[in-house]
């Protein structure tokens, strides 16, 4: 497994509209653009792109089965992208603990003044 960020991964989770279809995939499995518009405020045509932009990311796959196209998500790259909102997390908290230790130290500095 990868530390290293990947940006187009994280611009695609970055839309709101996306993360819904995401998370409507996630929780009713697998769908269609047009069984996604009707539980979203967007058109067929706009889950469509959302749905393209996911899947060119690798986080959905697209099953063609006759004219309708099911898409579900990719468990691994879904993992990748979890792993990788740990690791910044982890991140930030490791930075937040050396800001706080600095408040700490000047707050302390002007205790003995």
């Amino acid at each position: 497994m990868t530390r290293e960020i990947d940006d187009e991964l994280w611009t695609a989770i970055g839309d709101p509209t996306r993360r819904r279809v995401l998370d409507l995939l996630l929780t009713g499995g697998p769908g269609t653009a047009s069984s996604l518009s009707r539980e979203l405020p967007v058109t067929r045509q706009a889950v469509a792109k959302h749905l393209a932009v996911l899947e060119r990311t690798g986080l959905v796959n697209a099953e063609h089965a006759g004219r309708e196209v099911r898409y579900g998500v990719n468990s691994d790259q879904f993992a990748r992208a979890v792993a990788q909102l740990a690791a910044v997390g982890q991140a930030w908290d490791g930075r937040l603990r050396r800001i706080k230790a600095i408040a700490e130290a000047i707050e302390k500095t002007k205790k003995f003044r």
